[in-house]
């Protein structure tokens, strides 16, 4: 057993990032939506970094790409402020188009499965805290035959706060009578990392997923794993 796991009675873990790659699948989504607008293409490059802070922060991003590229900006995606009534309608034909099959491409990350199976065997709590709009979550997982591994999932719009306000960790522990200082995080952004944090949660990151370009090492977490695997 992994020294991370020490004393832990549950292990919350990221979606996006963490557990799967849905890049190849949100990119799809976002283009198509941008299209609907007669806007550019963003790319599967670019969205991959801008996942993390939920459907409508990506739209957002990728909106300001476009708008200031067609605008000939220098810095897209750095310009000026986006219409609400836009952006609305982005996010809209965003959740339309990802809807129609939002695991078409998405891939567990080497390691996952393995984790999780064993986590499961060992009758260890697993809680699934993304801030993925939680319609996609049952989809996904059901897909990847992922379905009966977590004992609760939450998904950005479940609670009024999502990463990185710790209010998601500590409604997990609440839910299982747990003390936070016996829960793990495990997590691929600084968001991840800050919410653990902020609730009191052991904090564990992997430095493959979605960081906005930076190192999550940076962001202080408690442990790094290469593979989940590393973990079982």
């Amino acid at each position: 057993m992994h020294r991370m796991l020490e004393g832990v009675a549950l292990v919350a873990f990221d979606l996006d990032g963490t557990l799967i790659d849905s890049v190849p699948d949100l990119a799809i989504a976002v283009d198509a939506a941008l299209g609907e607008l007669g806007l550019p293409a963003a790319g599967e490059a670019r969205v991959r970094d801008w996942v993390g802070n939920g459907s409508l922060v990506l739209m957002e991003r990728a909106l300001r790409f476009a708008v200031d590229l067609g605008a000939g900006a220098a810095s897209p995606a750095t310009g000026v402020d986006i219409d609400k009534a836009l952006l609305e309608r982005a996010h809209a034909a965003f959740l339309a188009h990802y809807g129609r099959d939002p695991g078409a491409h998405t891939r567990l990350y080497p390691g996952a499965r393995e984790c999780l199976d064993a986590l499961r065997a060992r009758g260890l709590p697993l809680a699934l805290v993304t801030n993925k709009p939680h319609a996609f979550i049952a989809p996904l997982l059901e897909g990847l035959g992922l379905a009966e591994h977590f004992a609760l999932c939450l998904g950005g719009d479940s609670l009024p706060e999502k990463k990185p306000h710790p209010a998601p960790l500590l409604h997990v522990a609440s839910h299982f009578g747990l003390p936070p200082q016996a829960c793990l995080m495990v997590g691929d952004s600084r968001h991840d990392i800050a919410a653990g944090q902020a609730a009191g949660f052991r904090t564990l990151a992997v430095p493959y997923g979605y960081n906005h370009g930076e190192p999550v090492r940076e962001s202080g977490p408690d442990g790094v794993v290469e593979s989940l695997a590393e973990l079982v």
